[in-house]
């Protein structure tokens, strides 16, 4: 494939100045089912055919030694076996704890124990660690870089697919392949990776297409698309998209690429707008969100303040009325925010009170006009981004609204959002503003 082409031909390529391979080190991850295995074969059949006259020592190591047995048997001496062109220049050792691809140069190939002590007192050319993500330290590593040492063209490949929060090995390569494409080298380590950017949507067969590099190839599309109806998320994610998502995280109620889809940072709103505020059960944080409508008529949604607990909140949303006039402020009486009122109506505000029915309302409305209708936009705003990312529901009969203490994150700014574009529907125009005065005189502090 295109993809195992181009890695091979950079991670051989030589240096100029010393004749030698430029690259000691190689780094590789990509999703599942890309085709790696074939080609750590062909680079160690390269690597044992003669490369630079010399015999080569080969190693390949996975997960446990009993892991890599089966590859090595199953996969390479396998697909060997049944060459036509290889088949007569190797044989096999297959005793226990000795097992080698034994070439007629003498060349070998075996495999590797996943101990600190594997591989010390033998020399090695080539030695892939594949399946990196569960190796919990860098022991072997350790024990194939001193065997290296002294041989005049030694190469290292970590191989992988994406990990967990346990693969801190793979992590670091992960972090210093990054870094060294970053600084443009081209010296000692290669890093190549295939992967979906963080936010991507993970539905979207574009985003397939961009980090699957056997796609159309060895994988079709719709493989692709049974296992994403049929597979955990995160487990798809990681294999798939080689992303490292969180085990411990829920899906999202609105997934990233949704969001992203009803994302406008220039968005603006007209007159009249709605206002609404939400604070947290603890009232350890509080918002402030505006929804309106656009002069293309599309709907827009934004934090207008988001703060650490509640003494600001009061005088803010006075402020912020007086100069701006909407059509109605929103609160949920039932919330935190409800202790608002009194101060509220002393300053003659008289906000709009939604019941537990309209609230699951205004959530179920708030959900199908982002996903569904792509009815408003957004500004990027982070602390509307981070809300919706760790938002959870709770069931309210057939209906649900946000959960508030179930949620990994503040959700202050996206309730306060719900509530505003809520409000919109009912109060978004002039004639149908909640106030019927609007001249009417305020008290602001």
């Amino acid at each position: 494939m295109p993809w195992q082409r181009f890695v091979a031909d950079t991670a051989l390529e030589i240096d100029p100045g010393t004749g030698r391979l430029a690259y000691r080190e190689i780094g590789l991850t990509v999703p599942r089912q890309s085709g790696k295995t074939t080609l750590i074969l062909a680079l160690a059949v390269h690597r044992a055919l003669g490369f630079d006259g010399q015999r080569q020592v080969i190693a390949y190591g996975a997960q446990t030694r009993n892991d890599a047995r089966i590859k090595w048997e199953d996969e390479h001496v396998l697909a060997l076996e049944r060459s036509k062109v290889f088949r007569k220049l190797f044989s096999v050792r297959k005793t226990n704890g000795n097992e080698a691809i034994l070439w007629r140069n003498g060349s070998k190939h075996g495999i590797v124990a996943n101990t600190e002590k594997s591989g010390h007192g033998a020399t090695l050319d080539l030695g892939f660690l594949d399946e990196a993500f569960s190796q919990v330290d860098n022991r072997m590593e350790q024990a194939f870089k001193p065997a290296m040492i002294t041989r005049p063209q030694p190469q290292l490949w970590v191989v992988s697919t994406a990990g967990t929060d346990t693969s801190v090995y793979l992590k670091q390569k992960m972090t210093a392949g990054r870094a060294q494409v970053d600084a443009d080298a081209s010296r000692g380590l290669a890093y190549f990776e295939w992967s979906a950017p963080e936010d991507a949507d993970p539905a979207d067969p574009a985003v397939w297409r961009s980090c699957m590099p056997a796609l159309g190839h060895t994988i079709s599309e719709e493989a692709i698309a049974a296992d994403f109806t049929s597979m955990e998320l995160v487990e798809f994610q990681r294999a798939y998209l080689n992303q490292w998502p969180d085990r411990g995280a829920v899906d999202p109620v609105i997934s990233a690429g949704q969001w992203a889809r009803v994302r406008d940072e220039g968005s603006v709103p007209v007159d009249p707008v709605v206002f609404a505020v939400d604070a947290t059960p603890d009232r350890s944080a509080a918002a402030i969100a505006v929804a309106g409508r656009r002069a293309d008529g599309l709907g827009h949604v934004e934090v207008a303040e988001s703060r650490a607990g509640t003494g600001w909140l009061l005088d803010r949303v006075c402020e912020m009325f007086a100069r701006n006039r909407p059509a109605a402020l929103v609160l949920d009486p039932a919330s935190a925010a409800g202790s608002l009122l009194p101060g509220l109506q002393d300053r003659g505000i008289d906000p709009v009170l939604v019941t537990g029915r309209e609230m699951a309302q205004a959530c179920g409305q708030f959900f199908e006009d982002a996903v569904e209708n792509v009815a408003f936009r957004h500004r990027d705003q982070p602390e509307l981004n981070r809300a919706l990312s760790g938002a959870q529901k709770r069931r309210l009969s057939d209906a649900w609204a946000w959960d508030k203490r179930s949620s990994s994150a503040d959700i202050s700014p996206l309730v306060a959002a719900t509530l505003a574009w809520h409000g919109v529907a009912k109060h978004g125009t002039p004639e149908r503003s909640a106030y019927d005065d609007p001249d009417a005189e305020l008290m602001v502090v």
